[in-house]
């Protein structure tokens, strides 16, 4: 947990479970709405660096999610683990999680296989003038892979 000078421990945990259920909320809009919404949860700014192509701005991340439902159907499954809060101010905060993540192209049901990703994750995080959390930065670094590749977009 993190000790930031004006944040109580009731502060600490509200902000990290408000943070947490920022990201939740996040793949859940990828895995059962194919990321639709997924751009509105970045700054203007905002830069996602994926496993092998980084995007910057929300509309080139936006166009990432259109170019993923244009492909076809695909089933995925963004599980979220060991999610922790570093540093962090009133309007900022940095956190690291971990990515395991099932896909395959088609439609349910798919044959169970190993994740096709685990990855090391960190968010910059910056609270807006609307109190809403936003990515300014996500870096995902892979640790392992295999299997069906990752969706990249090179548009």
């Amino acid at each position: 947990m993190f000790n930031i000078e004006g944040f109580n421990i009731e502060d600490q945990m509200s902000l990290a479970r408000e943070l947490e259920l920022r990201l939740h909320d996040f793949w859940h809009d990828v895995d059962t709405n194919w990321g639709r919404q997924a751009a509105d949860f970045y700054t203007e700014d905002g830069v996602f660096e994926a496993s092998e192509q980084t995007y910057r701005g929300r509309e080139k991340i936006r166009q990432f999610y259109e170019y993923r439902i244009s492909r076809g159907p695909r089933v995925a499954a963004h599980i979220v683990s060991n999610f922790r809060v570093g540093s962090v101010s009133r309007n900022e905060a940095e956190t690291t999680w971990y990515l395991t993540l099932y896909a395959h192209d088609g439609e349910p049901v798919q044959v169970s296989a190993p994740p096709i990703q685990i990855a090391l994750a960190t968010d910059h995080c910056v609270k807006g003038d609307d109190s809403v959390w936003r990515y300014k930065n996500r870096k995902f670094e892979t640790w392992f892979k295999g299997g069906v590749p990752t969706t990249t977009f090179k548009g």
